[in-house]
């Protein structure tokens, strides 16, 4: 049996929990009002009443939330997944504008990748997908079918896949390069427009 699952842990839990020191309080109350009199013989069931009633009114405990990686983590993370796609794609055989492409890409995701520029999550999970799945899936799907075609000749053309697939995901990589450079926009004429407003 785990530690904590012994019963003393328990009830150390449930003696700090909110159920028992909000029990706890209501019978205090119990007990100053028996004090004065008000329950008479009856005053430990007063105080046990106001105790159950303050246990069932007490807010549920809840479990604290996850401590997941923020952003600047998984970034740093996904940097070095980075490097290592790039030492995957510079070893596979590609025609030349395939790779004229593939290296246009990686340069946009390398920038993207740059500290203090990529924050938001979405853009963090577009970029993950891509250097983790995405482009390896396409280089390496790339890879086989050309051998392939090879073998039977008269099949369409693996590079136009590719290709394509590279441009789906060019776009995707600059729009949020749009978007950044629109925040950044958005910010310059802001802080313009404050300090004109200061100097009036």
């Amino acid at each position: 049996m785990a530690t904590s699952d012994r019963p003393a842990n328990r009830l150390l839990r449930y003696a700090e929990s909110k159920k028992n020191l909000t029990g706890c309080a209501c019978g205090l109350v119990g007990l100053g009002l028996s004090l004065t009199g008000a329950a008479g013989g009856l005053w430990p069931l007063m105080v046990a009443a106001l105790y159950g009633a303050g246990a069932l009114i007490a807010p549920p405990e809840r479990p604290a939330a996850p401590d997941f990686p923020g952003a600047d983590e998984q970034l740093e993370a996904l940097r070095d997944d980075f490097a290592a796609l790039r030492a995957y794609l510079s070893e596979v055989e590609l025609p030349p504008a395939l790779r004229d492409r593939i290296e246009e890409l990686q340069d946009l995701v390398e920038a993207l990748l740059e500290p203090g520029w990529v924050s938001d999550p979405e853009q963090v999970h577009v970029l993950a997908r891509a250097v983790r799945l995405d482009v390896p899936e396409a280089v390496n799907a790339f890879v086989r079918t050309r051998w392939w075609s090879r073998v039977t000749p008269g099949a369409e053309p693996p590079e136009r896949h590719l290709e394509r697939q590279l441009s789906a995901l060019h776009a995707e990589a600059a729009a949020i390069a749009d978007e950044l450079h629109e925040a950044e926009a958005r910010r310059q004429q802001t802080h313009t427009q404050y300090l004109e407003d200061r100097s009036r």
